[in-house]
Parts: structure tokens; sequence; C-alpha cells
């Protein structure tokens, strides 16, 4: 049921953002997977078993790209996830990637309390997937709202779909609207 095209990591050394030269580069990355859509070109009202199929390719994916960002758990800050169906498919097959991209990520990183933000949509060979980011241990973080662009040139192929993760070192450079701030994180939640 899982046929691999392709896996393609990306990471940004973020220095600055318009302001000063920031103490330490944020690392903001993520993973993309390109594998074959078994339901493109027809409904399949029975897609769940997929779910479970993608558990052990969501750990792979969630390793790579924390290996790209240095391998320290205790370093990402934030994550999202998404998933770009190509043509023949529909949104529902993107649904499939949340429980194996999102669990994989907690699991990996130990303590990831709040929900991973997710993105899921239709699109043509070469679109861009815009996955949402936010604090991996409360979603009301404000400086960690943010988002990675995610594309693969020759994907995905109308009988394919991309799945996507995304992680971060910090939040938003210079980041200054205020809101709850990290070290305010008090109710452990996964919220506040």
């Amino acid at each position: 049921m899982i046929e691999i095209r392709k896996i393609v990591v990306t990471v940004e050394e973020v220095r600055h953002d318009g302001g000063p030269p920031l103490a330490a580069p944020v690392l903001k990355g993520a993973v993309a997977c390109v594998l074959r859509n078994p339901f493109a070109g027809r409904h399949e009202a029975a897609i769940t078993p997929m779910m479970e199929a993608l558990k052990p390719l969501g750990v792979v994916c969630a390793t790579k790209l924390l290996q790209a960002l240095g391998g320290d758990p205790a370093r990402i800050e934030a994550y999202g996830k998404g998933s770009l169906v190509g043509a023949a498919g529909e949104l529902e097959h993107g649904a499939l990637w949340h429980v194996p991209g999102g669990y994989a990520m907690r699991e990996l990183l130990g303590q990831a309390l709040a929900i991973v933000p997710s993105m899921t949509k239709v699109g043509p060979m070469g679109a861009s997937l815009d996955v949402p980011i936010h604090h991996k241990d409360a979603a009301y973080v404000r400086s960690h709202f943010d988002g990675i662009t995610v594309a693969v040139a020759d994907a995905p192929r109308a009988d394919e779909i991309l799945f996507a993760l995304a992680m971060t070192t910090g939040g938003r450079p210079h980041a200054r609207v205020g809101g709850l701030a990290k070290e305010g994180i008090a109710a452990w939640d996964g919220q506040r």
C-alpha cells in the first residue's frame, strides 16, 4: 500500500528577519514524502487502514527531519504537518496523515502537548503547501505562530500524495506582538 517515490528534506537557517542578527539562528525545516495514492481515480469508502500503514513512515519522516535540525529533541520548539493530494485524489486522502505524522513527531520529541496544526489540499504537480507551525507545548504561544512553504517540483503527480512535517528550533525572529511567551507556559494543557 505504501510506495514511496522520494523524500525531500529542507532546512532554513534564519539569522534575522530585518532586525538585528539573532544570537543563534533559528532552524526551520520540513520533510516531504511523495508516495503513490492507492485510492487515486476512485472513491473508496474504507480508507482508514492506510492510516495504520503510514505510521512507520511518520516515524521515518520525523526522524529524518529531527536529524537535519541537529538531532536534539530538546531544541525543537514548534511543529506542524500537511499534505498535498494529486488531482486524481480526494482531500480526505490527505487527512490520513493526521495520526501518523502528528503522533510520530510527538513521540519523537517527548513532551509535546499541543495539537499539531495541519493543512491539507488538492493541487497540481509543483504546487506549494503552506504548512502551519505553532509551539509544541502550548498552542497559544504567539511568537511561534509561523509556517513553512513546502514544494517539490515534480510532485504530486495526479496519482500521488505529498505528506509533509515541519519543525523549528524557535519562534519568529524579533517576535514582538505580545501574547503568551514560551517562558509563560503554565497550564501544561497543550494550550497555555
